[in-house]
């Protein structure tokens, strides 16, 4: 087969038997093929490689042409936020629980992956969100997400007032435990379970998701991705520390008066499918719908 990829990029998390596993079995997969694998430095001791092929994940999204993530979607999320950056597309072998973004299993990876690495593959591209918390007008911190980012209460949970405006035009005030602000791809994870709605990753549009409002008329709010949201902490919130989080790996800390600007990011993540892949089937398999009937 000819060869669509010549740098592969080996990432997973350290210290677990079971992803130490399947990484040592990838790397020797790739290499007997005579791939150039680079491998995440925190992985080095683990696997023979040489000292110049173990680098962190900024060199890695440089030089890689394609990245694969062994793990859950959790350390998928973690990797994209970093490889987005750099246009690197990515394909994962899931060691997590769900695993809506990595499809690959880690007992049967070899004859997918080697038509994924042949050229036959799906291609997605998943957006992310960027969120920046202003204070006096004054940016002080930002990050991206590529499910969410969740405006909530810090270690005690309580009610927060908030006000939501889009392009500036006021939406509504509201009394609630938080808002989850997520992508397509995120309507599967917190936004879920919140009672947003589940959002094909191809569409181009942002979820808007209140946390046990105060109210019985709110409900979640589907706007154009190229929207800027804007979220106002009333002054009159207690005194302590709010938080942003970024697909529950980042926390940014918001105090009352502070304003926070979620827009879509101006990078996104390409993500690798074999060619079988189909969504809907996903759904079915990872949320436990029934199958046809008939």
């Amino acid at each position: 087969m000819a060869q669509a990829f010549r740098t592969l990029a080996l990432l997973g998390k350290a210290n677990n038997d079971e992803v130490h596993q399947t990484i040592s079995a990838l790397y020797e997969f790739l290499s007997a093929q005579n791939y150039t694998v680079l491998t995440e430095s925190r992985l080095a001791r683990q696997l023979p490689c040489p000292s110049d092929h173990c680098l962190d994940i900024v060199e890695l999204g440089k030089h890689a042409d394609l990245a694969i993530v062994v793990g859950g979607d959790g350390h998928m999320l973690g990797a994209a936020r970093v490889l987005a950056r750099y246009d690197v597309p990515v394909i994962g072998v899931n060691r997590g629980n769900l695993g809506f973004l990595t499809d690959l299993s880690p007992h049967n990876f070899r004859t997918p992956l080697q038509q994924v690495l042949a050229g036959e593959y799906q291609t997605e591209h998943r957006f992310l969100l960027e969120t920046t918390i202003y204070r006096h007008g004054e940016p002080k911190s930002s990050n991206t997400a590529l499910n969410e980012a969740v405006l909530h209460p810090g270690k005690i949970a309580h009610m927060i007032e908030y006000s939501v405006y889009i392009d500036d035009s006021f939406v509504f005030s509201q009394r609630a435990d938080g808002m989850i602000v997520s992508t397509p791809t995120g309507s599967t994870a917190y936004a879920l379970s919140a009672g947003g709605p589940i959002l094909m990753p191809q569409l181009d549009v942002m979820t808007l998701v209140p946390m046990f409002p105060h109210t019985l008329s709110c409900r979640p709010i589907v706007i154009d991705a190229h929207r800027q949201v804007k979220l106002v902490i009333s002054p009159d919130n207690p005194d302590e520390q709010l938080h942003v989080s970024c697909d529950g790996h980042v926390t940014l800390s918001v105090h009352p008066g502070d304003e926070i600007i979620i827009r879509r990011a101006p990078h996104h993540l390409t993500l690798l499918h074999p060619k079988d892949y189909d969504y809907f089937n996903v759904l079915r398999t990872k949320l436990g719908w029934s199958n046809q009937l008939f």
